[in-house]
């Protein structure tokens, strides 16, 4: 059975973005796409008695946005298969429930009621800190949006945590046919440089050596996997959330690795993933690591 892509919609114009952008992403991927809206009207709606026929206009308003959305996708892919949910919960319990079903999990970067300072809508942050699947937060500038840099990004950290995000990134740019841009930033402590002076090769050289074989070390089984992709490898001194930000300027996707922890509540997301969550100039895939 293949998994759907799984969209979150409230009809923002963020969510609209993410219907958008998941509707190519599933057309190159031959997935079908699954837009779904929570909404607690339902639940509360049975608990109360009523003699009105009459729809409430909180459910007319639910059947509205998740229709709107399948003939927003029926425009664009009229051949690709689209279904709808309208679910009685709240939206990060519902998103979270339906990544569990999901290829990937895809939102948009601001929803309905969000303030409009906020860099990150408080749904999008929780279920890319939480979810089981890949999560995808719609966000950049036209150029991002409709592909036209042909430029994917990976930033690769702790191996334990980037290895699901390796393949997830191979995947993407051999479907898109685009060239991979895999980037390990590295620093040396000042301490660190100026005690080991003496020896036969300078601390930089040596962490840049280190960057540089953990980024082939990484890469080499998801690259003979896929050997028409176009890689990069990239060593860049200097903080990892700050260089990723600066690069994604020129891509179309930046993908990040995340550590799922059992038994652990809360937000399971590092400083890098949630400066790119809030800052990058492209849409943010979260993939976390299954093992």
């Amino acid at each position: 059975m293949t998994l759907p892509l799984v969209v979150g919609v409230d009809g923002s114009d963020g969510s609209l973005l993410a219907v958008d952008w998941a509707v190519d992403l599933a057309t190159r991927n031959r997935l079908p796409l699954r837009l779904v809206h929570a909404s607690l009207w339902e639940r509360y709606e049975g608990a109360f008695p009523t003699l009105s026929r009459e729809r409430s206009s909180e459910r007319v308003l639910a059947e509205h946005i998740v229709g709107s959305a399948a003939e927003r996708v029926r425009r664009h892919a009229p051949r690709l298969s689209v279904s709808t949910e309208t679910v009685p919960a709240e939206a990060v319990s519902a998103l979270l429930d339906e990544a569990r079903n999901a290829t990937t999990l895809i939102t948009g970067s601001r929803g309905r009621g969000e303030l409009k300072g906020t860099l990150l809508g408080s749904v999008g942050l929780a279920v890319a800190a939480r979810a089981h699947c890949p999560v995808i937060v719609v966000r950049g500038d036209k150029a991002a949006l409709a592909g036209s840099h042909e430029r994917i990004l990976l930033g690769v950290g702790d191996p334990d945590t980037c290895r699901e995000a390796v393949g997830f990134a191979f995947r993407e740019a051999a479907a898109r046919g685009c060239e991979l841009d895999v980037v390990r930033a590295w620093r040396c402590p000042v301490r660190e440089a100026a005690d080991d002076t003496a020896l036969a090769e300078d601390p930089e050289h040596q962490h840049e050596k280190q960057a540089v074989a953990l980024i082939q070390t990484l890469v080499a089984d998801a690259s003979a996997a896929h050997p028409d992709v176009r890689l990069r490898r990239t060593t860049v001194e200097g903080a990892a959330r700050k260089v990723l930000v600066h690069r994604s300027a020129a891509a179309d996707l930046v993908v990040l690795g995340a550590r799922r922890r059992s038994g652990r509540f809360g937000l399971q997301l590092g400083r890098v993933s949630h400066t790119l969550l809030h800052h990058a100039a492209c849409p943010v895939a979260v993939v976390p690591d299954r093992t």
